[in-house]
């Protein structure tokens, strides 16, 4: 039997976001958050995380300890109780008249070192562990939150069916080989045999990698439900530092069975549109910010260097205008008829079909020629993945890219080799076994189908809605080589 006990009755928390939407003017309030600063002893900006504006409170600084001020520095936890008002000083509409104070968690204000200045991305990086509380990284991580919900509610909505794709596969989906093992052995005492590691003897009785790709797992599935999506972690191990790379990163890959590259065109086009407008509806605030903070950054740069387009105008080019589509053969025309190419602006030039598009190439289709997003489909065979549909003249096959404004190459798919024979060919030209993908190849035998989708970098779209530059800033704990902290 429970002891009978009186509780006092205690305030509850109210979120910064629904405190300054204007609704709560004259109720009193308990505001918890993270000091941001504190001026003249008198007003504390509070920030936790609901929204990128922080609240005004406002002490009486006669009527508290000051022991207790000394304790209100930046980064130090507060709770604060009082009456919310309409604010008479400029920044913000309502700010609260601080009747209750206490300081749930100190901060050294020597020590702690994320203080109110401008502190270089790199710097924030290295302190990963405390970077969301920059109004910054705070932004962005709220959008990275609003675009996953967009993903998930539009595939929902549509029909598919979530597929969770294993992380330790035995297989390589693209065929790069750059995989990071699994294994349970001794590294420094493997088994062996014939003077070869024994991978019979490991955990898997082979051996395994974490996954490249949830894609071919994602095929098994459509080819049983028809429409599904994977949206889950993937890792590449190359040693590559540039600002587009990470070993550890999320891919969006939607699978569907009786669909042709036609139909593949239409739902990435939907897909990213929708993402988009519902982060412009829903991320008002944060974007405003950081399209603030790309124009700041963007004052030292020569002119050529700075975007053409601003960060909310770059999202309604994509949002409001249709895609073009085009074939790879035809852009290739175009790009080696162009006025960059033929005064060799391009530090890649276009002399012959056949050439893997970079970048530079990718971003004038867009940015320069069209205007528009762009996907490009029909690529040579030679330099797309082993799983796509040969098509009749046995020199393309049917894979899609969709070029953005400013990142090129955002969506890579294709329709799916669902012929048994060809796919075998095809395996064999890249060297892969087919003893390795008998499962893969029996849905081949099986009451196959044209099937096809593709998948979608979830840091790369990110970042475009973002207006970052570094992958690393938006994803909250950066893989990298010679870095995983955290």
């Amino acid at each position: 039997m429970l002891n009978s006990c009186y509780f006092e009755p205690h305030m509850r928390r109210t979120e910064i976001a629904k405190a300054i939407g204007g609704e709560k003017i004259g109720d009193k309030l308990k505001i918890m958050g993270w000091v941001r600063t504190f001026r003249s002893n008198r007003f504390i900006s509070v920030n936790d995380g609901s929204t990128i504006k922080n609240i005004q409170a406002v002490v009486d600084f006669e009527n508290f300890d000051a022991e207790l001020l000394k304790r209100i520095t930046t980064g130090a936890s507060v709770s604060v109780e009082g009456l919310l008002v309409e604010s008479l000083g400029k920044g913000q509409a309502v700010e609260l008249q601080v009747e209750k104070l206490e300081v749930l968690g100190d901060s050294d204000p020597d020590k702690f070192p994320l203080q109110p200045k401008r502190h270089s991305l790199e710097f924030l990086r290295e302190n990963a562990h405390l970077r969301a509380r920059t109004n910054t990284f705070s932004a962005v991580f709220r959008i990275r939150h609003a675009v996953a919900y967009a993903i998930h509610k539009y595939f929902n909505d549509e029909g598919f069916y979530y597929i969770h794709a294993p992380i330790i596969t035995g297989s390589d989906a693209e065929g790069a080989g750059e995989m990071f093992a699994v294994t349970n052995f001794d590294l420094e005492n493997p088994p062996k045999k014939d003077g070869e590691i024994d991978y019979s003897q490991d955990f898997f009785g082979k051996k395994t990698n974490l996954t490249v790709s949830g894609q071919l797992e994602a095929e098994l599935a459509a080819l049983a439900l028809s429409k599904v999506y994977t949206f889950g972690p993937t890792f590449r191990a190359e040693n590559s530092n540039t600002s587009r790379h990470l070993a550890e990163f999320w891919m969006i890959e939607p699978e569907v069975a009786f669909a042709d590259i036609l139909d593949n065109m239409d739902l990435a086009e939907g897909f990213l549109k929708y993402v988009i407008k519902h982060v412009l509806k829903h991320c008002k605030d944060d974007l405003e910010f950081l399209e603030q903070r790309k124009q700041q950054e963007e004052k030292g740069l020569p002119e050529a260097q700075r975007s053409e387009l601003d960060l909310i105008e770059s999202l309604n080019f994509v949002s409001e205008n249709d895609f073009v589509r085009l074939t790879y053969t035809e852009a290739i025309d175009i790009l080696r008829n162009s006025k960059p190419n033929k005064k060799k602006k391009f530090q890649y030039l276009i002399d012959e079909w056949g050439a893997d598009l970079q970048s530079e190439h990718e971003r004038f289709l867009v940015e320069k020629h069209f205007k528009k997003p762009v996907i490009l489909y029909n690529y040579p065979k030679e330099i797309k993945a082993f799983y796509m549909r040969m098509n009749d003249d046995n020199k393309t096959v049917a894979a899609m890219d969709i070029l953005f404004p400013g990142i090129g190459e955002i969506v890579g798919g294709s329709q799916r080799e669902e012929r048994l024979e060809v796919l075998k060919t095809k395996m064999a030209e890249f060297d892969i076994p087919e003893d390795e993908m008998w499962w893969y190849l029996d849905t081949r035998k099986y009451g196959t189908v044209v099937h096809s989708g593709f998948g979608l970098g979830f840091e790369r779209l990110v970042l475009f809605i973002t207006g970052m530059g570094n992958v690393r800033d938006v994803i909250p704990f950066p893989r990298t080589p010679k870095n995983a902290e955290f």
